[in-house]
């Protein structure tokens, strides 16, 4: 009887182990099909922050798998791979829950580098007065990007000398900028903080994803210590906007900083509408800069915007994505799956180069159903109420128009900050 009752646990177990070792070869089979996908469309370069993995260490856990929304991770022959790397966003939750230290994080690669300025470890350039934290100083992480701008605030109250309008001008209001935010007012300092775009947030508003890691305590000036485990991306907006209101943050939107002048007494930092005489200055800003314009006629109304936030609002409307890469191609095709919608794709060049095969298969669906156009070889000419005009087959054609999508990337802070004197240093796969 014992026997036989042993030969039953044996056979379960057995049955446990075949069944775990197909889900894991059909896993692995699909993460390989990633990364051909990715290497054929030419996907293989991470956009900035990114993991490498040792395969010495690895032990193949699936734990950064899971936690990577974006689906960059991938197990391959039992060790992890970052199987799309152009989708990787740099947030570093695969750092945090690997059993093993298997990852780090690290800027550019042996192709593409990164370019990272020189800070010193109080966060101030090698220009006295200027100071920069977070994303752009190479700390995409939320957590400790935070505690830079509070940070680097320390280290800005203590400046004296002239007599500016403003102790400081933060530029940006991320984790970094709002920290610096809420260290000005714990210190009682004059501050002004300006954000190009109409969002609280920073990099966080645009996270295509479901979960943010935050495994540890984030300490913030005025508020205190909080802490969070995984939080969704809408539920961290919540908590800042919640910080913003209960503290009385003043953070003046839709406010670009344009150059920054070296003056007697600190700074003159001009903005899109205004000028701000300053001791100094910290630029909390991300790495994804301004939105790339087309400088035509129009583009400065108000149906034209430089993301898709809600493609249901677009329902029923002739719409306009200006583009060619993946942003593009998603933002065309979840408008064109909205009721009664006309949609129109231009993009300037004969085809698309480095775009996901899925995407390009369910633009084709679309396509083909009649729910949107695509038109290559094309510029934008003119975007006036109702129509918009495209230059395409040597012609120019007006067609209705309720809103304009332009998908062109975006123009880096760089040269910006190296016309005023900051340097950098060029990372090929190094943290």
């Amino acid at each position: 009887m014992q026997w036989s009752y042993l030969l039953i646990y044996v056979a379960l177990a057995a049955a446990v182990v075949v069944v775990h070792l197909a889900r894991r070869g059909m896993k692995e089979r699909a993460h390989a099909a990633s990364l051909k996908e990715a290497t054929e469309a030419g996907m293989m370069e991470p956009p900035s922050l990114h993991p490498i993995i040792n395969p010495e260490r690895c032990m193949g856990s699936a734990a950064c798998v899971q936690a990577c929304p974006e689906e960059a991770l991938g197990i391959i022959q039992g060790k992890a791979v970052l199987v799309n790397p152009a989708s990787c966003i740099g947030h570093g939750a695969c750092q945090v829950v690997c059993p093993v230290n298997a990852i780090r994080l690290v800027f550019g690669t042996e192709k593409r580098g990164i370019d990272i300025p020189n800070v010193r470890p109080n966060f101030e350039t090698n220009i006295a007065g200027i100071f920069i934290a977070g994303e752009l100083g190479g700390m995409g992480l939320i957590r400790k990007a935070a505690e830079q701008g509070r940070q680097a605030l320390e280290t800005i109250r203590s400046r004296k000398g002239g007599k500016p309008d403003l102790d400081v001008v933060i530029v940006g209001a991320g984790p970094a900028g709002i920290s610096a935010g809420l260290g000005a007012i714990q210190h009682k300092l004059r501050y002004k903080i300006v954000e190009q775009e109409d969002s609280l947030g920073g990099a966080i508003y645009h996270y295509p994803r479901n979960k943010v890691a935050m495994t540890a305590p984030v300490k913030l000036p005025v508020i205190g210590s909080v802490k969070m485990g995984e939080i969704s991306k809408e539920k961290l907006l919540e908590f800042w906007h919640a910080v913003v209101t209960k503290t009385g943050l003043m953070i003046a939107f839709n406010e670009k900083m344009e150059t920054i002048e070296r003056k007697e007494d600190g700074f003159l930092v001009k903005t899109s509408k205004a000028s701000y005489q300053t001791r100094s200055v910290l630029l909390a800003i991300g790495r994804r800069g301004s939105p790339r314009k087309l400088g035509v006629p129009g583009e400065e109304q108000s149906k034209v915007v430089y993301r898709l936030i809600d493609p249901e609002q677009y329902r029923g409307m002739a719409v306009l994505v200006v583009g060619g890469g993946d942003s593009a191609l998603e933002a065309a095709i979840a408008i064109a799956e909205q009721p009664d919608t006309n949609v129109v794709l231009s993009y300037r060049s004969a085809a698309f180069q480095r775009v996901k095969e899925r995407n390009r298969e369910r633009l084709a669906q679309q396509e083909q159903a009649g729910r949107l156009r695509v038109i290559f070889n094309s510029k934008v000419k003119k975007i006036e109420a109702n129509t918009v005009s495209l230059e395409f087959d040597n012609a120019t054609c007006e067609m209705p128009n309720d809103g304009v999508i332009v998908c062109a990337g975006g123009e880096l802070p760089i040269p910006l900050l190296q016309k005023i004197g900051i340097t950098f240093e060029t990372k090929h796969g190094t943290d």
